[in-house]
């Protein structure tokens, strides 16, 4: 049993550590605050599991601790980094544009969601926002785009520890500076 835990964790550095209270992003979900560390019999083995509350919609998510690395838990960005993401944002040379058909910027915007890379969901938000503009976006960009957003925000204001739309209106203003 000690020998399959070992094989689990990464070989490549220390497998990060969370204790309960602490607030952490989980891909895809946004941020979440683990509220308990349980042990669980799973196939036979015992294995503990982080217990995670994903902030915007109370869903419960339960992580194995040696598994943190693979599914990307990770802290929420550090508040210096902050202005890195508002210049992803209001980089406009990068963006992926509007050559691809719809579905093929889903796929590749929900790929760079699932990330959990704030970075990567800047640019979808960056992408979709400037999309929007100029035409309607599917009924599945327009998803992609709310999930981004809500990612995107939630992480920042608890970053920056002031409130959602406050956030909100500092990253509006980044596109209504270009557009004026």
């Amino acid at each position: 049993m000690t020998e399959k835990k070992i094989k689990g964790q990464s070989t490549k550095g220390k497998v990060r550590k969370f204790a309960i209270g602490d607030l952490a992003v989980y891909p895809a979900h946004g941020v979440g605050e683990i509220t308990a560390i349980e042990t669980r019999v799973v196939n036979g083995e015992e294995h503990d599991f982080y217990i995670m509350k994903v902030l915007e919609n109370g869903m419960v998510i339960m992580i194995p601790t040696w598994n943190v690395d693979s599914v990307g838990l990770r802290d929420i960005i550090d508040e210096k980094d902050i202005p890195k993401i508002y210049a992803v944002m209001q980089d406009r040379d990068s963006g992926s544009g509007d050559n691809q058909t719809w579905n093929r910027r889903y796929r590749e915007y929900m790929d760079k969601i699932k990330t959990g890379s704030l970075f990567d969901v800047a640019e979808v938000f960056r992408d979709l926002f400037i999309l929007k503009i100029t035409k309607d976006l599917s009924f599945g960009e327009r998803k992609l785009y709310d999930t981004a957003q809500v990612l995107l925000v939630k992480e920042l204001s608890t970053a920056k520890k002031v409130d959602e739309k406050t956030v909100l209106k500092e990253i509006e203003s980044l596109f209504d500076a270009e557009s004026a």
